[in-house]
Formats: C-alpha cells, structure tokens, sequence
C-alpha cells in the first residue's frame, strides 16, 4: 500500500479543484491510500461531493498555513499546525511513505530538513526540476534549495540525479551535463572548473558528458544537469516568464482578425500538443532529493492535473525506492573517503 500524504490548504488552488486529482488517483489505483492535510471541516464537506472508497483517504487536521511573505523556519517553530510542518511529521513518523505540498517552497525545504532530517552523509538536499525538451525532458539540479555549493555538492547532484533518471524516470545510461557559459573544460567560474574535474574523475557517474549552456536543457543533448541552486532558480524563473510570454504573445496574434482567428482554429489539435509540452503540471512536481523520505515539491498554482501527477511521481519513487537507493550510494560515497 502506497501511503501519501497530501497538503491540501497551501497552494493557490482551491481544495475542491486539487481534490479532483486526488478522487481521479484513489478511484484508479485500490492500493492507494493518501492522507490529507487542512481544515478537516473544509474537506471533509468538499470530499462529500464525491464518489470513491472512504478506506482509501484520510484526513489529518491542520489548520495553519505559511505563507509566501513568512520566514520558513521562523513560521515553523510558530505555526506547530501548519499543513507542511503536519505533513513532515506524518512522513517522519512513518505513518506516510511520501509528502506532496503546492505550499511555499522554503517552508517545504525547512520542513523537510528540521522534521524529516537527510540521508546520512547527503551534504545538501537539491530540489530536481523537469524541463521539457524537444523530445523528452531534461532533469535539472538544483532549482533553488542551495544557493551557495562546492565542488563536492554539484557532485551528489549528478549521482542521486542520475538515480532517479535510472529509476524514476526511466532513462538508461543518463547524459549528465555541468552548466556552464561555454563547452570547454577550462570555461567558467572557480566553482564550475573544480566541480568540471570532480565530476569527470568520478567514474559512478557513467556518462558525463562535460559543460552544457543554458540552450541546451531544451535540445535533448543531456537528459540531466547539474548546477547551484541560484542559478538553477534563476534558469526555472526565466524559463517560466519566457513561455508565458511566448504564450501571450501566441494568444495576441490569433486574436488580430478574422484569418488568423480561422487559423487558430485549424491549428488548434497542434497548439493542444505544444500547450501539453510546456505545461508543468504534467511533471507533477520536483522531488527534493537527498531527504530521508519522498517529498516532492508542487507548484503553487497546482490544479487537480498536476497534483494527479504528483502522485503518480511520488507512488513511481516509492516502487523504485528511490530512498535506499540514494543511501547506499552515498554510503559507497563515505567509504571510499
């Protein structure tokens, strides 16, 4: 049995729209069972609007949310009923096997370290980000829990993400690439020359294929990068504005006249497939890797499509354990020091 524990209360959404994804995930899989967190009144009265097996959902109360405007660990050691903080004991404790939260980021990072704790011997958990490529998607880490690293960070990156492209996602073989302003060795900062020898010294990192640029997250020359999280932040914020802009950029033109309206139209079942390419919540979230447990970090806008999918992630990283996986390689890591 799958256990997962859900926050309801701390996104953008209402709980009745991310409870669709949830009932859409129970009413297909019988041996899921998820927990879910908020105001117990809220949604128990919104679940009674649907049909599916009341064995298979829970509901822990907490009735406190942080928000984007609070400091994260400030707000937890204030807010002991707050959706992250409940969710991270359930997972602690062992009565869930994974959490998900659309809940502000650094709460769901500060929650994951002081109440889940890391795998021993993980220096810096990093958050894993899907972007979509040309003809899949690259894995991009880390995408904002650490804004400052070494060589020995970027390191752990490239080995608990090429895991979880293994395992997760299915990728044999994974091209692991190092971000950087250009593709030869001796380009970059301090940082990216030192973790550039780390990486193509350390031979459990089977395919490392040397610097990447930015272009190259989207042209499927890698399936994983590895970079600081403050300029994988910045990468993640730039990418997000960039297709919102090309959007409405798309939207305005189809709208000018009559024929580009009639083309709109004829173009339509080929815009849907573009749209689905980079929408996120068809990745569901990003898994903060590293944490002695799954959690998978959803954005804050999440419908019910993209919690659905982070469940599926979520129950796809617990089939694989993807948790002792990344122990037993860190605990290779330690003895070979």
């Amino acid at each position: 049995m799958d256990k997962i524990a859900v926050d309801i209360m701390s996104g953008e959404n209402t709980p009745a729209e991310l409870l669709k994804g949830v009932i859409k995930a129970i009413n297909q899989d019988s041996k899921l069972e998820l927990t879910l967190i908020g105001e117990y009144d809220i949604i128990t009265q919104e679940l009674a609007e649907f049909n599916y097996n009341q064995a298979q959902i829970k509901v822990e109360n907490a009735d406190q949310v942080i928000t984007m405007e609070e400091s994260p660990v400030k707000a937890l050691r204030k807010k002991k009923n707050a959706t992250v903080n409940v969710g991270a004991n359930l997972l602690k404790t062992g009565q869930v096997n994974a959490f998900i939260s659309p809940g502000n980021t650094g709460s769901v990072l500060a929650a994951a370290l002081l109440r889940v704790g890391r795998v021993k011997g993980v220096l810096r958990p990093p958050i894993a980000a899907n972007f979509p490529a040309s003809k899949g998607s690259t894995l991009v880490l880390d995408n904002g829990a650490n804004t400052d690293c070494s060589p020995e960070n970027l390191q752990q990156f490239a080995l608990m993400g090429q895991l979880y492209a293994e395992k997760v996602l299915n990728i044999k073989q994974p091209r692991i690439g190092l971000l950087n302003i250009g593709s030869e060795s001796n380009k970059g900062n301090k940082l990216a020359k030192e973790s550039y020898q780390v990486l193509a010294a350390d031979q459990r990192i089977k395919n490392f294929i040397g610097n990447v640029e930015g272009r190259d997250i989207f042209n499927d020359r890698c399936d994983i990068i590895v970079t600081d999280g403050f300029i994988g932040n910045i990468v993640l914020k730039t990418t997000e504005g960039a297709a919102s802009f090309f959007l409405d950029l798309l939207k305005e033109s189809f709208r000018a006249n009559l024929l580009t309206k009639l083309a709109a139209l004829t173009l339509k079942p080929y815009l849907k497939k573009v749209m689905q390419k980079i929408d996120y919540r068809q990745y569901g979230g990003a898994p903060l890797l590293g944490i002695d447990g799954i959690v998978i970090i959803s954005h804050g806008s999440s419908d019910a499509t993209a919690i659905y999918n982070a469940i599926k992630t979520a129950q796809k990283a617990l089939q694989e354990d993807i948790v002792d996986q990344i122990k037993l390689e860190i605990e290779a890591d330690e003895e070979l020091k």
